[in-house]
């Protein structure tokens, strides 16, 4: 069965680029060896995550997300059971949130700094689903 799962979390180091360089590095190659596709989004020291896969791949991956001494606050936004993916050319996607068009942010948020801890599931999805069709994601690795 497979699954969708949003969540989002704070880095601990929010000036370090290597981490976030370390996550995509990391979950390229876990992602690819276990069914699992999705996107990375990050900025101002949060990442939002969507992941899709089987769901005992997806719970798992959550767990040590839960567990990875890079994050803290890590709450998810949505979990579903889909009958296809939607980020499925990806084995983790990024996007770096602050280089995205203000007008973007804008149609998804209160303020133009994005603040997924503020907004439902629903619209994070919607986010990363326009950021794909706008061609803001970038490493399909």
């Amino acid at each position: 069965m497979l699954v969708r799962m949003i969540y989002v979390s704070r880095a601990v180091n929010p000036n370090s680029g290597s981490a976030t360089d370390s996550i995509l590095a990391s979950a390229r190659e876990h992602n690819l060896s276990n069914g699992i596709t999705g996107i990375l989004c990050y900025g101002g020291g949060i990442y939002l995550q969507a992941l899709e896969g089987g769901r005992n791949q997806i719970n798992a991956l959550y767990q040590q997300i839960v567990n990875d001494k890079r994050h803290s606050d890590v709450v998810i936004l949505l979990y579903e059971e889909i009958t296809e993916r939607r980020f499925g050319g990806w084995t983790m996607g990024q996007v770096n949130l602050t280089r995205l068009n203000t007008s973007i942010v804008l149609k998804y948020s209160e303020t133009h700094d994005l603040n997924p801890y503020a907004v439902s599931g629903s619209v994070s999805l919607a986010l990363l689903e326009e950021l794909m069709a706008t061609a803001s994601i970038i490493g399909r690795g």
